[in-house]
C-alpha cells in the first residue's frame, strides 16, 4: 500500500489553505487537498465547504489526503464577486438560522429576503433570529418581521445579553445541524456562546462612526454539542447575492406573488416592466408589501445584469 491507510469517508469542520479538520468517526485527521481543483468542482470558487464529506486517505504521517468530494445534499452559496464565481458557506444542513438585529447594526430585510430566496431554492428551512431585542425593537423593524411570520417563516426574538428567547431557539437547534448566516455584529458568536457555553468564543464591537461589527469570526467552522447536533458559525457577510437561480425563476420564491401568479397578461411575466401584471396590481392593493416587492425587483435586475455580463464574457 505505499504506507498509505485505507480510504475512508468523513466531514469537513473546518479549512484554510487547502488545509481541513475532517471528522471521520471519532477521530478528528488535519487532510490536505492538492491543486484547488476537485472533480465536478471546476465551476466554483471554493471545491469544499464546512459539512462537505469527502473521500480521504491517510498517508502515513498522521495525515490524509482528500481524493474527491462526495455528493451534496444541498447547499448555501453567495457569488463571489471577485472570483466571478459561486462560493459555497456551508452544505449538507438540516436549516440556516438568519441572524439579524433591529439596531446596532441596523435591520436589513432585503438581506434576509436574499437568503431566504437561496435557502428555499435548496429547500433548506430558513429560521430567521432577530437578536439584540433588549436594544429594543422599532415600529418598521417589527412591522417587516411580522410580514415574514406572515409568510410562515419561523421569527425567534432572542437577546444575548438576557438569555430571552433562547429556550425556544434551542428546541429548533437541537438534534439539527444549523448555519448560522448574518451580517457582522448581528451577534452569530454571541448567540453560539449561548448555546454552547464554556469556551468564552470573542466577539468585537460596534462601530460607533459605521454603526457595524467587524470580523471576528474569520472563518466558518462546525461545533459538535455534547448530545450530537451541530452548529455552523460564519464570518460576517455585508453582500448576499443568490446563485443557482436564474432571474426569471426567482419570482417563485417570493411566497406572496404565488396567489397572482397566471393572472397576468403575458404567460412569462416578470412582474417588472409588463402592463397588466396582476403582482404589481397587488402591491399597488397592498396585498403584498412595497418593501418585499423593491427587494424582488433587486434582486431580479442584479440577476438580469450577471446574466447577461457572463453571457458576453
Amino acid at each position: 500500500m505505499n504506507g498509505r491507510g485505507t480510504e475512508r469517508i468523513g466531514t469537513i469542520l473546518y479549512g484554510a489553505n487547502n488545509i481541513f479538520s475532517v471528522k471521520s468517526g471519532e477521530r478528528q485527521i488535519q487532510c490536505y487537498l492538492k491543486g484547488k481543483i476537485l472533480k465536478d468542482a471546476e465551476a466554483e470558487y471554493n471545491p469544499l465547504a464546512v459539512g462537505d464529506r469527502v473521500l480521504f486517505q491517510e498517508d502515513g504521517t498522521g495525515q490524509g489526503r482528500i481524493l474527491s468530494r462526495l455528493e451534496r445534499i444541498n447547499k448555501i452559496a453567495r457569488f463571489n464577486k471577485k472570483g466571478k464565481r459561486p462560493q459555497t458557506i456551508a452544505c449538507n444542513v438540516d436549516q440556516v438560522l438568519i441572524v439579524t438585529s433591529a439596531e446596532s447594526p441596523p435591520f436589513r430585510p432585503r438581506f434576509i429576503d436574499r437568503v431566504c430566496v437561496v435557502a428555499d431554492a435548496e429547500k433548506i428551512p430558513p429560521l430567521i433570529c432577530l437578536n439584540k431585542i433588549d436594544l429594543g425593537v422599532d415600529k418598521t423593524t417589527e412591522l417587516r418581521i411580522r410580514i415574514f411570520e406572515e409568510l410562515g417563516y419561523t421569527v425567534f426574538r432572542t437577546s444575548a445579553t438576557t438569555r430571552e428567547g433562547f429556550s425556544e431557539l434551542k428546541q429548533y437547534i437541537e438534534g439539527k445541524r444549523t448555519v448560522l448566516l448574518g451580517q457582522s455584529g448581528t451577534g452569530k458568536t454571541s448567540i453560539l456562546n449561548v448555546l454552547l457555553p464554556g469556551q468564552e468564543r470573542k466577539t468585537g464591537p460596534i462601530s460607533e462612526k459605521y454603526n457595524r461589527g467587524s470580523h471576528t469570526t474569520v472563518l466558518a467552522y462546525m461545533e459538535i454539542a455534547p448530545e450530537g447536533w451541530e452548529i455552523i458559525d460564519t464570518p460576517g457577510v455585508r453582500e448576499f447575492e443568490p446563485v443557482g437561480i436564474s432571474a426569471q425563476n426567482v419570482s417563485w420564491f417570493f411566497k406572496e406573488f404565488l396567489p397572482f401568479r397566471g393572472l397576468c397578461l403575458y404567460p412569462n411575466c416578470t412582474h417588472t416592466l409588463e402592463p397588466n401584471c396582476a403582482v404589481v396590481d397587488a402591491v399597488e392593493k397592498g396585498s403584498i408589501h412595497p418593501d418585499r416587492y423593491e427587494s424582488y425587483l433587486r434582486i431580479f435586475f442584479a440577476l438580469k445584469e450577471r446574466e447577461r455580463v457572463l453571457y458576453y464574457e
